[in-house]
């Protein structure tokens, strides 16, 4: 239902901000988050100055990329199974 979907989302999302600040720190790297709820809404995370991350991001090509369809280089076929992707 919609209603835990929601709670899902909001959990999830600020897991991933959560670990994103930690890498930033740890791994003493720039970190630019871009999340789109379903609604439209944007929540961001930068470790630095957002338009200067998002300036490298539309100049530099990426070493890695991934999408949705990457999602088993991250995982164990059970984990795999539980998510259609």
């Amino acid at each position: 239902d919609e209603r835990s979907r929601h709670a899902t989302f909001a959990k999830r999302k600020n897991g991933l901000v959560k670990k994103a600040i930690e890498l930033s720190i740890l791994c003493d790297c720039e970190i630019a988050l871009v999340i789109f709820n379903s609604q439209g809404k944007l929540t961001q995370y930068a470790s630095g100055n957002i338009d200067q991350t998002l300036s490298k991001f539309i100049d530099e090509k990426p070493m890695e990329s991934y999408t949705n369809d990457s999602y088993g280089q991250f995982c164990g076929k059970e984990e795999k199974d539980k998510i259609e992707v």
